[in-house]
Formats: C-alpha cells, structure tokens, sequence
C-alpha cells in the first residue's frame, strides 16, 4: 500500500494534532459528497480505500487535500482502521477520529467528539464512542429491526460482562486518544467485529470510556454485510464467537 505524507495541520481542538480516518470500501457514490463536508471540520483526513473495485480510487484523486492510503485486496472494515490506528500513530498524531463514509454520520460533531476526550470538568478519556441511542434527535431514523435487535444484544452482553455502561457496541464514529491506538493497535479481527475485539481490549488495558450522543441516521437500510453476515442468525452468532474468543485469549474467560 501506498502512504503520502501528511497534510499541514489544523487544529480542531486547540493544542491538539486530530487525525480524521474514514475506511471506505466501494464508496464511489459517497466520497465526493462526504469528504468535503469533512474535511469543513476536520485538520487533517486520511482516508482508507480498502480494495474498492466501483471506481473509489479514481473519485479519490480529485478530491485535493486529503491522504490515501490503500490495500491491494479488500481485507475487511476491521483491517481499515488498524491502518488507521497505524497511520495515526506513526505521524504523532494526539488523537483519531474515525467516520464512516456512507453519510450516516454528521461531519460536524468531530471537533465536538474530538474534545470529549479531554473534557474541562474531568479527567481525560481514552475512548469516546458515538451512540446512536444515547439521546433521541428529531429526524432520527427508524434502525432496521434485526439490527437494532442484534445491537440491543450485543451491547447487553458487554455491558453484562464489563459492567460498561454502553447503548451502542457498534457505532463507526469514535475518538480515540493516543493511548487507546497504542493499546488497540494489534487488533487482529479485520471483519466487522473489530469492534467486539477492540472493547474487550479497552477493558483489558483499562482505558477510560465514554459515549456521545449522535443522530440516528440510516440512508440505505438494506446495505450488505458481505457474503453470510447479511444472514441475521450467522451474523450474530459471528459476533459472539469473536467476543468470547478474545476474552479466552485474554484470559478472562475459560474454553468451554
């Protein structure tokens, strides 16, 4: 993969460098909409192609500003943002936020996500999570039945086990502070259960976390997984198996 050097920096949080990360794959239809709108908000923005055959690549080169950085193949969501983590932590970068390219998230709330790490009434955060039913906004969306049901379970099943306090196990649009991406930076799950991997890590290092409320926004309710994960039943049972493994791994749990 390729990686340019960084674009000259803007603060969005004042004394702080803020790296925007959004992992795309096949988001020709997206990326000249989303991105300018990001980057209103955003210092510096890299985006992740990961092997995007819809012609991505070449929406990406005439949008000026930005950093790209690409995967041969199309490895998975997870694997976007490892390369995120990664970039941001090799450039020095105070923090990460990541967003999704699909227009489900609000370009806007970044400086505002970004600075709840460091919040003026509190000690620092580690991880501020976007939650889209953490608050209800007017507009919100109605979330597709079967995944707001199998969010509803896996957010239990952490908040069971962690005692963490979640509404939200998956939502894409987070900060993450220089420690989080030290201690996440070895995520190994490239799929969509990154996210289940990356929260028991968080408890394992002790990180701080908090979640932000965020509009509930769904533009194409019948966007694919990919392969079987479209499958409810296989999805979840997917989720599952990563959570409980990495807590095996980590030795918080015993092999059944």
């Amino acid at each position: 993969m390729t990686e340019p050097m960084p674009t000259p920096n803007r603060e969005i949080v004042p004394g702080r460098r803020i790296l925007t990360a959004l992992p795309v794959y096949n988001e020709a239809g997206h990326v000249r909409d989303v991105l300018p709108e990001v980057q209103r908000f955003s210092q510096d923005v890299l985006v992740v192609d990961d092997g995007s055959t819809d012609g991505t690549l070449g929406a990406l080169s005439g949008i000026d500003g930005i950093e790209v950085v690409s995967h041969p193949v199309n490895f998975g969501y997870g694997a976007g943002l490892k390369t995120a983590f990664h970039h941001a932590l090799r450039h020095r970068y105070d923090a990460l936020v990541t967003i999704d390219c699909d227009g489900q998230h609000q370009p806007r709330l970044i400086p505002e996500l970004a600075a709840a790490l460091w919040p003026s009434d509190a000690a620092a955060v580690d991880v501020v999570s976007g939650s889209r039913y953490l608050e209800v906004f007017d507009n919100d969306s109605v979330p597709p039945a079967d995944r707001r049901a199998v969010n509803v379970e896996i957010t239990d099943r952490l908040n069971e086990l962690f005692d963490l306090g979640l509404t939200d196990a998956f939502c894409g649009f987070k900060a993450y502070s220089r420690d989080a991406l030290e201690a996440l930076k070895n995520v190994s799950e490239y799929g969509y259960a990154m996210p289940l991997q990356a929260w028991v890590q968080a408890v394992d290092a002790d990180l701080r976390i908090a979640e932000f409320p965020v509009p509930l926004v769904y533009l194409e309710e019948e966007r694919s997984f990919g392969g079987s994960l479209d499958d409810t039943a296989r999805r979840r049972a997917y989720y599952h198996h990563v959570l409980t493994r990495e807590m095996i791994d980590r030795g918080m749990m015993q092999p059944i």
